[in-house]
């Protein structure tokens, strides 16, 4: 089917997915521009009780799409090895904000920056459930 346009044949990826690629392009901008803004943190001071609390949530919850040993399942390995040469704050936001377009939702509500940072540094670190 073709779309015109003032004459001209307008491609027929317009509309819905056009729109999906070009949200999510931006999305991956704008998280390699914090990337290089954002000053990569450490481990922040968490709480041996919140540590435990993010322990279970990253099991039960994260494990239930990225496999109970976090090896992977709906969504990718959550292992040291799978993600290794990835920037923390990317990582970071992923976990904050989501995945546009994915089954990965956003976790801010749920917990805050630092608490993302030690959950990202505890992967990188080669941590298991």
């Amino acid at each position: 089917m073709k779309h015109s346009r003032g004459g001209q044949s307008a491609p027929p990826f317009t509309g819905g997915l056009m729109s999906r690629v070009s949200g999510l392009i931006n999305w991956t901008l704008l998280v390699g521009l914090a990337a290089l803004c954002w000053p990569s943190t450490g481990m922040a001071d968490i709480s041996p009780d919140r540590e435990r609390a993010l322990r279970h949530l990253l099991v039960q919850d994260c494990g239930s799409c990225h496999g109970m040993t976090l090896q992977g399942g709906l969504g990718p390995a959550l292992t040291r090895t799978a993600l290794a040469g990835k920037p923390a704050i990317m990582l970071r936001e992923v976990i904050l904000h989501g995945r546009p377009g994915t089954p990965m939702p956003p976790w801010n509500t749920f917990m805050s920056e630092a608490e993302a940072d030690w959950l990202v540094q505890l992967l990188l670190n080669g941590a298991s459930p």
